[in-house]
């Protein structure tokens, strides 16, 4: 891997972003659930907000939202979403085309951007199953924020109980905000400031974990 003259940011502009969804479900049931809001955003590594981002309320059938449990039923009734779930004329092949063109707007389709959001596994698994197209357009990484998070239980409690509180909305674009806010949060507080290490100091910090884990390669 060829090594950048500086610390500086080096990717290509449309080659750095990330693409932030967020679904709302009647359940987490692949089989019998289905997504009923879908919202995302495209930013930059600076975590800037590119565009207007897709925020859209999916029509769901009366059969389709009797399969809620009573606390995804709660839950989607104190929010509202229930209402407009019925009164929703958005199809999710409509709600997929949106975020593909916001993906193709902002994202070089030669290199595909990660998923971000926190807890994200669910979401990807969803969107494999009912929206393929959008999958596809995806990197297989994803960039979980849940993660950043138990990193940072374990090394630097304070930055843990610290971080943004979080409003109980339940909606797909509030979440996504509040997950581009923790890891803004987190990129001050817990990672390494700018310009960064140098290129000295990640060869040696590299050497000594290559030395510390060397025993189990033995």
């Amino acid at each position: 891997m060829s090594e950048p003259d500086n610390n500086s940011h080096t990717v290509a502009a449309r080659d750095d972003r990330l693409v932030w969804v967020d679904l709302e479900m009647t359940g987490l049931d692949l089989e019998r659930h289905v997504i009923v809001e879908v919202a995302a955003l495209v930013t930059d590594a600076n975590l800037n907000v590119l565009g207007e981002g897709v925020d859209l309320v999916v029509h769901a059938t009366e059969e389709e939202l009797a399969q809620m449990d009573d606390f995804v039923t709660n839950m989607h009734n104190s929010s509202g979403l229930t209402e407009q779930i019925r009164s929703s004329t958005v199809s999710l092949k409509e709600a997929e085309d949106a975020v593909l063109t916001l993906i193709e707007k902002h994202c070089d389709p030669a290199h595909p951007a990660p998923l971000a959001g926190n807890s994200i596994a669910t979401d990807r698994s969803f969107i494999r199953e009912q929206m393929p197209r959008l999958d596809a357009a995806l990197h297989y990484r994803m960039v979980d924020v849940s993660s950043v998070k138990e990193l940072a239980r374990r090394w630097y409690p304070r930055v843990y109980y610290k971080q943004p509180e979080k409003g109980l909305a339940h909606r797909a674009l509030a979440d996504i905000v509040e997950s581009i806010r923790e890891l803004d949060y987190y990129r001050r507080s817990f990672f390494v400031a700018e310009p960064g290490p140098t290129s000295e100091q990640c060869a040696e910090d590299a050497q000594a974990s290559v030395e510390r884990f060397a025993p189990y390669f033995e």
